[in-house]
């Protein structure tokens, strides 16, 4: 019953922090606000990084904004790492592989949730389908990001120990969940395991899916404290810092927002030399 209660508890250890995680960017001051544009719901400008700013007494005019340009590069972040594949093209392809098989062990967590009470064929097929994919994908992503890390110069500057531990912990996670359910073809074992916890049943299993959920129990309490939350952070650095460029007038809640802000300085200073210079 104890392997029950620790799994439960990891699973709203994670959903708590991560939700504790999204209060506390919302309630942070609002950023500098530096205009880095090409902002997507810029109508008809973001193609050229364009602002409702160029226009001539803009604040006397109805701003055109475009939810549905933000709504496509979001997903287009979302699904592909656009940013990233525009940017670092060599580091988007283990980057990717890893992140969309993270995608698929999310499907296939759903899948199995879902085949509990509906076992037909279709939910199989679909179970099957998710979790092979998620585990060979990521599991090859985070190998070829370790290995891109260990070789690379320049990443191997500035990658922290932390990091390694991060991607060696989400490998172990995968590789002891290959060797867990690989004598289960068509996942009856996970999706009975799900059952089980469902009914808030006691968990009898093997070594190998012991290990393996007291790994995945340890990731699910460690994400929300590390780096790894940026699935939180992301949407945050999106909204309120890159694309925010609401305008500040007499009056607006960005105003009153900047004020407090005012009234509220830093309270420690820089520590760079080149800031402590008389």
């Amino acid at each position: 019953m104890l392997l029950t209660i620790y799994l439960f508890i990891s699973v709203l250890f994670f959903i708590v922090f991560s939700a504790y995680k999204a209060w506390k960017y919302a309630s942070m001051p609002i950023h500098s606000r530096l205009e880095l544009y090409p902002v997507p719901k810029e109508a008809g400008r973001a193609s050229y990084g364009g602002s409702y700013y160029e226009e001539v007494e803009w604040w006397n005019k109805p701003r055109q904004v475009s939810h549905g340009n933000e709504i496509k590069d979001m997903l287009q972040e979302m699904l592909f790492i656009k940013k990233l594949f525009e940017n670092h093209q060599r580091l988007w392809w283990p980057s990717y592989s890893f992140h969309i098989g993270i995608y698929f062990l999310f499907l296939w967590t759903i899948c199995l949730l879902i085949g509990t009470a509906w076992p037909e064929q279709a939910i199989t097929y679909l179970i099957n389908i998710t979790g092979v994919a998620g585990f060979v994908l990521a599991s090859i992503g985070n190998i070829a990001l370790l290995i891109r890390r260990i070789t690379d110069h320049d990443m191997r500057k500035y990658t922290t120990p932390q990091e390694y531990f991060n991607l060696f912990l989400i490998l172990a996670v995968l590789l002891s969940g290959i060797y867990a359910w690989s004598g289960n073809v068509l996942f009856f074992l996970p999706r009975e395991i799900i059952h089980q916890l469902l009914t808030f049943q006691a968990l009898q299993v093997d070594p190998a899916v012991l290990i393996h959920l007291i790994l995945l129990s340890f990731m699910f309490i460690y994400i929300p404290l590390s780096k790894m939350n940026h699935y939180v952070g992301k949407f945050f650095t999106f909204h309120k810092v890159l694309w925010e460029n609401e305008p500040n007038l007499p009056g607006s809640k960005v105003e009153k927002e900047l004020m407090e802000a005012a009234a509220h300085p830093p309270a420690t200073k820089w520590s760079a030399p080149h800031m402590n210079q008389d």
